[in-house]
Formats: C-alpha cells, sequence, structure tokens
C-alpha cells in the first residue's frame, strides 16, 4: 500500500475489446464532477492491491483513472513481486505471461480503453494521459505513439525496451507520431533500458520534437512500486511530483 493516500469512490467495469471483456477498475476524485482521464498500465505483475492504491492517489490529483486488467485473455494466479524475480519457475511464469501482450494487442486494447473512457460521465474532455510502470511503461509510449489524436501525455517509470535496435516494435521508432508530452525516467544499472537505448530514445524523441522529459532517478529497477523490494520512497515522491507537473501542464483544455 502507499503511505497517506485516501481510497478514493472506484467502479468496477467491463470494456468489451476486440479479444474479448476486460475487467477494469474506474477510479475518481471524491467530489462530484467530471475530470481528465488517465490511463494505467501496471508492471509485470498486473493489477493488485498496490496499483489500486495508485489509482486511487492518481484519483486524488484530480483525474478519472482507468485500471485495466492487461492479462484479461488469460486467468493466472498472483505474483509475490518480492519473490517473483529469484524464483525460477515463477520468473518463467511471469515472462510467459508478458509474453501475451504483444503491440498488436497493446494497441487494439487501448483504443478500447479510449472508446470506453469517451463515453463515460466522469471524464472531461478528450485529451488523455497515461502511465506506466515496467513493461507498462512501454505501453505507456506505445499507446501515445498509436492514438497521437488522444493521448497528450504518457509517463514511463522504470520501463523497459524503450529503445532496443533490433525491435521492430520499439516506442523509439513511433517519435515521429507522438504528439504527447512525456516523461521517462528510468531506473539505475536496468538492463532492460541500458544507456544506449537511453541515449537513442532521446536523439529519436529530440529529432522529433516530441516535448519530452528524461533522466535517470537515483534508484534500482521498480523504485516506483511500493510492494516491489526496490520500492524508493524518494523516487517514489518524485514520480508523483512528475506526474502531476506532466498532467497539470497538458490535460486540462
Amino acid at each position: 500500500m502507499i503511505d497517506n493516500v485516501c481510497t478514493m469512490p472506484s467502479t468496477q467495469v467491463t470494456i468489451n475489446t476486440e479479444d474479448g471483456a476486460c475487467a477494469a477498475t474506474l477510479h475518481t476524485p471524491s467530489s462530484s464532477g467530471s475530470w481528465p482521464a488517465v490511463i494505467l498500465y501496471p508492471d509485470a505483475g498486473g493489477v493488485r492491491e498496490t496499483f489500486s492504491a495508485m489509482a486511487d492517489r492518481l484519483a486524488g490529483l484530480g483525474y478519472a483513472v482507468l485500471l485495466p486488467n492487461v492479462y484479461y485473455r488469460t486467468e493466472y494466479a498472483p505474483f509475490d513481486l518480492a519473490t517473483a524475480f529469484g524464483d525460477p519457475d515463477e520468473r518463467k511464469r511471469l515472462g510467459e505471461l508478458m509474453a501475451t501482450l504483444t503491440t498488436e494487442r497493446v494497441v487494439r486494447d487501448t483504443a478500447a480503453f479510449l472508446d470506453f473512457l469517451a463515453d463515460r460521465p466522469e471524464v472531461a474532455g478528450t485529451k488523455v494521459g497515461t502511465t506506466g510502470y515496467c513493461m507498462g511503461g512501454r505501453m505507456s509510449l506505445t499507446a501515445a505513439g498509436h492514438h497521437p489524436e488522444r493521448i497528450a501525455a504518457a509517463a514511463s517509470f522504470h520501463g523497459g525496451h524503450l529503445a532496443a535496435a533490433e525491435d521492430p516494435d520499439s516506442p523509439h521508432l513511433l517519435a515521429d507520431r507522438i504528439r504527447a508530452a512525456l516523461h521517462v525516467a528510468a531506473a539505475e544499472n536496468d538492463s532492460s533500458f541500458p544507456a544506449e537505448q537511453f541515449e537513442r530514445l532521446e536523439q529519436a524523441l529530440v529529432s522529433a520534437g516530441v516535448r519530452h522529459t528524461i533522466a535517470t532517478y537515483p534508484a534500482a529497477h521498480g523504485f516506483a512500486v511500493a510492494d516491489n523490494p526496490t520500492y524508493d520512497v524518494d523516487a517514489a515522491e518524485r514520480h508523483w511530483t512528475a506526474l502531476t507537473e506532466l498532467y497539470g501542464a497538458n490535460l486540462h483544455s
């Protein structure tokens, strides 16, 4: 759980996608009204209590936050992030589940999420923000590249494989399509996003004229997610400040 976060109203919803019914929760501020929308993409461990608390905190900042079960196509037992990466069997199971989220599926699902949000009375305006963690960071940038007409602000925190030279679906190749303002926060010594990828992504964003901030936070991979053993309070608070500034500047008409 995240310390000092009030529980916000949330609604269990089902989003019809091309591949089936995706369960999700929609978190909103405690007051009545409508607000800009944000899609929160979880890390490899999927939706769990920690991410519900994070969605509540975002909602408390004045947003309607959609937290989808991105693994809705597959039944799976929950992961314990404190041990999953150290257990070979659990790490293998986690990798197999992550592999089900192809770029094509992420793009398709995001289209369904955006259509869903467009019809909700809790949502104001057409500008949508995204944020993601670990694999969700890549999803957030992929969404911004494939849905530039709707996504106005996108963030990635300790996201992996954002600019792999050999990957034809790498987010850095979408730079010339992105219209959103970006905040990319790398982790230190992160094998999933090494220095050469950092540089390649930054060069692509600069060349395409994308408004962006890219930085390495002084913390390990997983720093923003409270149930990760590498959770770092200072880096996590820096990430909340970054989101507040990014969305405040780009999601309000």
